[in-house]
């Protein structure tokens, strides 16, 4: 059976089990507050990427404004300074915001805007003011594992009192979510430099480059998760400065942190020397087949699923792993690659796995990969196996899988565990590969409600598939809508729209349906490189310069100024 034959006989599977589980109308909204339920945090925050550990961006809300002006300041509810380069998203919980960025704007007196740090920021909910810093000054070796002006670009973890991020020095860290505006330095850790209230309380901090040996290729952007008292992370190791060699193949690629100490649970170092570029994925959570999982996008391509427990001597368990590449494919410098790694952070909806590949957009936007995958497997689910021309299967290899010139070739894997696969979706029959046929490379995490999938790519297109539906093998592609202008965020649905920003400083709303129809677009006046997100009925965007919250009814005095030093506020 030819991998085609392989992978319709799959899709028939799933478009039965499919219809049997669209009778319980999965609500992944209804999911995420499940999860938050049970943290110690507002019944409508949104306490981490994605909501939940599941990460599918589709918080509750009502009367989000789909249309606002930062001019007028209709809609606004406040407007916060940030950085000149904010790669971070919003968390919102316990009445504070927390967003990454990098010093430009200056807010402490001891770190004037002209010396580059990356800085997560704190902010009162309701008004914008600024509350605390936390401060990573730069690393000595350079671009290479801090690259300059791009700040702290993960996205925190919060629960209760305290919240976890990874810095720009590679650290998992841990701080008092009131900084010390309570009076008290909160430890183990009391090294701070000083207790000013408009700076961090570290509890504790964990360096992954000093004592595990990591090397960061130009930062470090996991955005972490937690569940019981597990911490998650993908440590950002990569090549060098050169773009060839892997300074440290035998340090972990993913690990697992208590969240009360920073003690060291386990770590796992399967990418190892087969990393393309970085790491610069985040790990996802869930239960699937009787069993839970944390799954991380390695460096190298692959997905891999982890029991959470570990194995109980500081190693990971491997549950499964998946190929995100065709065998055939090609690892080289620049835009020419058609391999790929993994940047966005995987999802999991109603029981299956779903991510795309993706590359540095300076490599361009090259040939991309959406993948729907049963968690349920074990072993490698990957849709093919590499052998040689004897029939023995290959050794995974880092710049290509299967060279036909010496007779090796991919084969269809018996145990496959993809539902789905698109690329390339013909869908008005002429037999050519057009553009907004084709899913490109992608730096963002799908967001999926009633069964509809959205998902960006670095050629600037928003695609809608249905989750589902499968035919001739492929997922069915209902829409796909070209903004001209490259998306690195994700997509946020709420209130029945899907809203997605763009490198031009656009957000696009549609309509949540399986027909394209474009509500409004908003100017933000600076580019978008975060994605939206909503919490207790405000939507908060953070641009390249600000991070505004924009609510129904609200007006902002004087319209939004990008580079203002005020904090805030409205009327």
């Amino acid at each position: 059976m030819n991998s085609r034959s392989m992978t319709t006989v799959m899709s028939a599977l799933w478009l039965i089990s499919g219809l049997a589980v669209a009778a319980d109308k999965f609500d992944p909204t209804e999911d995420a507050l499940n999860f938050i339920s049970k943290m110690k945090v507002g019944k409508y925050d949104w306490p981490q990427w994605g909501g939940s550990p599941h990460r599918n961006n589709t918080p509750p809300g009502k009367n989000i404004p789909f249309e606002w002006n930062l001019e007028t300041g209709e809609n606004v509810l406040w407007a916060a300074p940030l950085g000149s380069q904010t790669y971070g998203n919003p968390v919102i919980a316990n009445g504070k915001v927390f967003v990454g960025t990098n010093n430009t704007h200056g807010y402490l007196k001891r770190y004037p805007s002209k010396i580059d740090l990356g800085v997560l920021l704190a902010f009162e909910e309701k008004t914008g003011k600024f509350l605390w810093q936390a401060s990573s000054p730069k690393l000595p070796t350079g671009r290479v594992h801090d690259w300059p002006q791009q700040g702290i670009c993960s996205t925190v973890f919060c629960d209760d009192t305290r919240l976890w991020y990874n810095t720009s020095r590679g650290e998992v860290v841990c701080l008092d979510v009131e900084g010390f505006h309570d009076g008290e330095n909160d430890g183990p850790y009391k090294a701070e430099p000083n207790q000013n209230k408009d700076e961090a309380d570290i509890i504790w901090r964990y360096d992954m480059m000093g004592d595990l040996g990591v090397s960061q290729h130009n930062m470090c952007s996991c955005s972490i998760t937690c569940v019981g008292d597990k911490c998650f992370v993908i440590t950002g190791n990569g090549v060098d400065e050169g773009h060839i060699n892997i300074p440290a193949p035998n340090a972990p690629s993913f690990i697992c942190l208590d969240k009360n100490t920073g003690k060291l649970l386990w770590t796992d170092k399967s990418p190892g020397i087969n990393v393309l570029h970085g790491q610069w994925s985040s790990p996802c959570v869930f239960e699937a087949g009787g069993r839970q999982q944390v799954v991380m996008g390695g460096g190298d391509g692959w997905l891999y699923s982890f029991d959470p427990e570990g194995d109980g001597k500081g190693n990971a368990k491997l549950l499964w792993k998946f190929d995100g590449n065709p065998k055939e494919s090609l690892y080289v410098l620049g835009g020419r690659s058609t391999r790929n790694h993994l940047i966005s952070t995987p999802v999991f909806y109603d029981g299956y796995v779903y991510v795309g590949m993706g590359e540095d957009p300076e490599h361009g936007e090259g040939n991309g990969h959406l993948y729907c995958i049963d968690p349920t497997k074990d072993g490698d689910i990957s849709l093919e196996l590499a052998v040689d021309d004897k029939g023995k299967e290959i050794p995974h290899r880092r710049l290509r899988a299967v060279d036909t010139t010496k007779g090796e070739k991919a084969i269809p894997n018996p145990n496959a565990g993809a539902i789905w696969h698109y690329d390339v979706v013909d869908r008005n029959k002429n037999g050519k590969k057009e553009f907004e046929e084709t899913m490109h490379r992608t730096m963002g995490s799908v967001a999926i409600k009633n069964d509809l999938l959205f998902v960006t790519d670095i050629g600037g297109l928003v695609h809608c598939l249905d989750a589902k539906k499968v035919e001739d093998g492929k997922p069915v592609v209902y829409w796909t809508h070209d903004m001209f202008s490259a998306a690195w965020g994700s997509v946020l649905i709420v209130d029945d729209k899907v809203y997605v920003g763009d490198e031009d400083g656009d957000i696009t709303v549609f309509e949540l349906s399986n027909k394209l129809n474009v509500l409004a677009e908003n100017n933000m006046i600076n580019s978008l490189y975060t994605t939206p997100v909503v919490a207790n009925d405000t939507l908060f965007i953070a641009n390249k310069s600000t991070l505004i919250a924009i609510k129904e009814g609200a007006k902002l005095k004087g319209g939004v100024k990008q580079g203002s030093t005020e904090d805030g506020g409205s009327e």
